[in-house]
C-alpha cells in the first residue's frame, strides 16, 4: 500500500472556486468525456440534493458527467448550472437527439452563518470552478466546499471551530482508492486512530476540547425544531470497474469512515452524504474496496481539519495543543 494524490485518477478532474470574504465555495469533480458511474448513500437527516434520484439502482442513468460540493445550503443548488453550462459547452452529455444534457449531481453544506449570508456559490462560481479543473487547482483547507466549513456546533455557533475540505487516497497493487470530503459536522472530529478530538466543541477557556457526546448527555429532552445547519460531504473514487447497485454499497460503506472520525455523526441536524464513483476498469472485490473506502473517508476527514486555517475569528486545529 502506498498513498497517492487524490488527483491521481484518470478520468477525474478537480477544480474549486470560493470567494474568501464571504466564506463560502464549491468543489466539482469532474467524470471525464463519458461520464461515470456513481452510487449514494445518504444518512444525515437534512441534506440539500440534486439529482439524487439518479444514484439509485433502478434509475436509468448508468453514467453521470459531474459531482458538485458546494456551500450556500439550498441556496447552493443554483450553482449546478454553471456545471451545466460548462459540459454543454463541452460536448458532453446525456444524448437526446436534439441535445446532449449533462447530468449533474450535487450536495450542498451550510455555511450562511459564518460571514456574509447573501452570497452563496452560483452558477459563474461553479463555471470558474470547472475551469480550474482544467488545471486541477484542488487543495485541502479553506478552499472550495470547504471554505466555511466548520464543526463542533453542539452549543450553536460558541466554541465551534474552523474546518475545511481534505482529501487521502491509496494505492493497492493495481487498485486506487481516494476520499474527498468537505467537514462541517456537528459533532468533534477526532484522530480515528487513536481516539483524541483533533478539532471540535472548545470549552470556556477556548484551549480544551469539550466531548459533545458528554455535553449532549447533559440534556436529554426532547428539541422540537431543531435547526439543520451543519453536513459532511464526501465522495470516495476508485479505478476499480463497479456498478451502481455496488458503488451503493461502497458508499454506504463510507459511511463507516465517517463514523470512526466524527462523534457524534449523521444526527438529524446534519445531511451527511457519501458518494462513490468508478472511474476504471479494474476488477476488485467490492468489500475489500468498500473497506478501504471508509479508511481513507477517515483519514480525508482528519486532514481536512489539519489543513484548515483560523479564519472569520474561529480558531483552527493548528491553534489547539492538544
Amino acid at each position: 500500500m502506498k498513498e497517492i494524490s487524490i488527483q491521481e485518477f484518470e478520468g477525474l478532474s478537480i477544480g474549486q472556486a470560493e470567494n474568501q470574504a464571504a466564506a463560502t465555495g464549491c468543489t466539482v469533480l469532474l467524470l471525464g468525456k463519458n461520464g461515470a458511474c456513481v452510487g449514494q448513500d445518504v444518512r444525515g437527516g437534512g441534506p440539500a440534493s440534486r439529482e439524487s434520484e439518479l444514484l439509485k439502482p433502478m434509475a436509468a442513468a448508468d453514467r453521470i458527467h459531474a459531482i458538485l460540493l458546494s456551500g450556500g445550503s439550498a441556496y447552493g443548488l443554483d450553482a449546478a448550472g454553471g456545471v451545466m453550462r460548462y459540459l454543454e459547452e463541452k460536448d458532453i452529455g446525456f444524448d437526446v437527439g436534439v441535445a446532449k444534457v449533462p447530468l449533474v449531481c450535487q450536495s450542498c453544506l451550510f455555511d450562511l452563518g459564518v460571514a456574509d449570508a447573501r452570497t452563496r456559490p452560483d452558477a459563474a462560481m461553479a463555471y470558474e470552478a470547472c475551469q480550474n479543473a482544467e488545471t486541477g487547482n484542488y487543495r485541502d483547507g479553506n478552499y472550495g466546499a470547504g471554505t466555511g466549513a466548520t464543526v463542533g456546533k453542539l452549543l450553536g455557533g460558541r466554541g465551534c471551530m474552523k474546518s475545511g475540505i481534505g482529501s487521502y487516497a491509496v494505492q493497492l497493487g493495481e487498485v486506487k482508492i481516494g476520499a474527498i470530503v468537505a467537514v462541517n459536522a456537528l459533532g468533534d472530529v477526532c484522530d480515528w486512530q487513536t481516539g483524541r478530538i483533533a478539532a471540535g466543541l472548545l470549552g470556556p477557556d477556548g484551549k480544551s476540547f469539550l466531548d459533545s457526546e458528554l455535553v449532549a448527555a447533559r440534556k436529554t429532552e426532547v428539541v422540537q425544531n431543531k435547526f439543520v445547519g451543519n453536513t459532511t460531504l464526501g465522495v470516495v473514487v476508485t479505478n476499480a470497474a463497479f456498478e451502481k447497485s455496488q458503488l451503493c454499497k461502497i458508499a454506504g460503506m463510507a459511511h463507516d469512515g465517517f463514523a470512526r472520525a466524527i462523534r457524534p455523526v449523521h444526527t438529524s441536524a446534519d445531511g451527511d452524504t457519501a458518494y462513490a464513483v468508478s472511474l476504471g476498469k479494474v476488477q476488485a472485490d467490492t468489500d475489500v474496496v468498500g473497506a478501504w473506502g471508509a479508511r481513507v473517508m477517515a483519514q480525508a476527514i482528519l486532514r481536512a481539519v489539519q489543513a484548515a486555517e483560523p479564519a472569520y475569528g474561529l480558531p483552527a486545529a493548528r491553534d489547539i495543543k492538544n
